[in-house]
């Protein structure tokens, strides 16, 4: 079973007066088969996390461990990280130009599988994924995520998810900028990669509206870079009701 275990995380970022601490000791363990949910609100450090479970080199840690199935993640490269099983669904996708959906898919794929899939097999895989994603099949020849909607980026975040099937998935306010249908579309597919059992999930949102779709097994408020509260999913529900403001108060804020 696939754990990924984050001991006493801190991370720092360049600023202009010097580096400037945004996570302060973060402890969260992620179970395969298990959905988290970090809530918090902006600036309180979700994003950090996220990217720096990721490697993104805009992020320095500074101190902490984290590992999944024992394997040091941060001494692994981002294609490492992506090899061993850490998936990030982006909040602000990128655009690819030059590199079709198609291409970018089999491509990722081949890398993370460590062989090239079976191109008779793949297409079968791919045309089930576009079709429970409402995708239309030109979407495939496409641009990775150039000229597209929110919510057409956010669909390509949960397709190469179906697809890749990674052992822990950190998705980041994939709510962000999606009407009620799209929610209900990547919320579905969010759900049916859950129900494999085979993926632990870092859902970050500071809304509680995705989680009428995706019901976590944990709740964590997030405030000024650590967890200060965990629970349930009644926790979602008071947070719906009474918000942040008595986490924040004199608390530091993150990015």
């Amino acid at each position: 079973m696939a754990t990924l275990e984050i001991h006493d995380l801190h991370v720092s970022v360049e600023a202009e007066n010097g580096p400037r601490e945004i996570l302060r000791g973060v402890d969260l363990t992620v179970k395969q088969g298990e959905t988290h949910a970090i809530m918090g609100p902006n600036g309180s450090g979700k994003s950090t996390l996220a990217y720096s479970l990721a490697g993104h080199p805009k992020y320095t840690v500074t101190g902490g461990t984290v590992t999944l199935d024992g394997e040091d993640v941060l001494a692994m490269s981002v294609d490492e990280r992506a090899r061993a099983g850490v998936f990030l669904a982006m909040q602000y996708p990128v655009e690819v130009p030059g590199v079709s959906v198609s291409n970018f898919l089999r491509t990722s794929a081949t890398a993370v599988r460590g062989e090239a899939p079976k191109l008779r097999t793949w297409v079968k895989e791919v045309k089930e994924a576009m079709e429970h994603l409402q995708i239309d099949p030109s979407f495939a020849e496409r641009n990775v995520n150039e000229g597209f909607s929110g919510g057409e980026k956010k669909r390509h975040e949960i397709l190469q998810l179906e697809l890749l099937k990674p052992a822990i998935a950190i998705l980041d306010e994939t709510d962000s900028g999606l009407d009620v249908d799209a929610l209900r579309v990547v919320s579905e597919g969010v759900n049916r990669v859950r129900e494999t059992g085979q993926v632990g999930t870092l859902l970050i949102t500071h809304y509680t509206r995705i989680l009428r779709y995706i019901k976590p097994d944990y709740v964590h408020v997030f405030a000024a870079g650590r967890i200060v509260e965990s629970g349930g999913a009644e926790l979602a529900d008071k947070l719906e009701n009474e918000g942040y403001a008595a986490y924040v108060k004199g608390g530091a804020s993150g990015e």
